[in-house]
C-alpha cells in the first residue's frame, strides 16, 4: 500500500508536468523522449484499434490487456528512463483530471 501510494503521488506529479507541457506547446512539436516516434509506431502496431481519446478501463486493466501491455512496456527497458512507471491517465481527453475521469495505469 505505501509503495502504491508513492507511485500514485509520483504519477500525479508527472501528470501535472505533462499536462502543463501539452497545454502550452503544440503537441506536434513536443518531444518527451528521443524515441517518441518509435514508441508511437510500436504502440500503434501493438494496439491498432485502441481508442485513445476515450479510454475503456478494461483495455488497460483486464488480464488480457495486461498480457499485451507488459511486453510492450518491456521493449523500452534500458531505452526510456522510468519505462515501467505507472502513469495517471484521463479516461476522456476532453475533460480535466478528476477522480471520475482518471485511472492509474501501471
Amino acid at each position: 500500500p505505501r509503495v502504491e501510494l508513492a507511485w500514485a503521488m509520483k504519477a500525479h506529479q508527472h501528470a501535472q508536468v505533462y499536462f502543463n507541457l501539452i497545454s502550452s506547446v503544440d503537441p506536434k512539436f513536443l518531444k518527451l523522449t528521443k524515441v517518441d516516434d518509435q514508441i508511437y509506431e510500436e504502440f500503434r502496431s501493438a494496439f491498432r484499434d485502441l481508442k485513445v481519446d476515450v479510454l475503456d478501463p478494461e483495455d488497460l486493466k483486464s488480464e488480457p490487456a495486461k498480457e499485451k501491455w507488459r511486453p510492450f512496456c518491456l521493449r523500452f527497458e534500458g531505452v526510456v528512463e522510468d519505462f515501467n512507471y505507472g502513469t495517471l491517465l484521463r479516461l476522456d481527453c476532453r475533460k480535466d483530471y478528476t477522480e471520475e475521469n482518471s485511472i492509474f495505469g501501471e
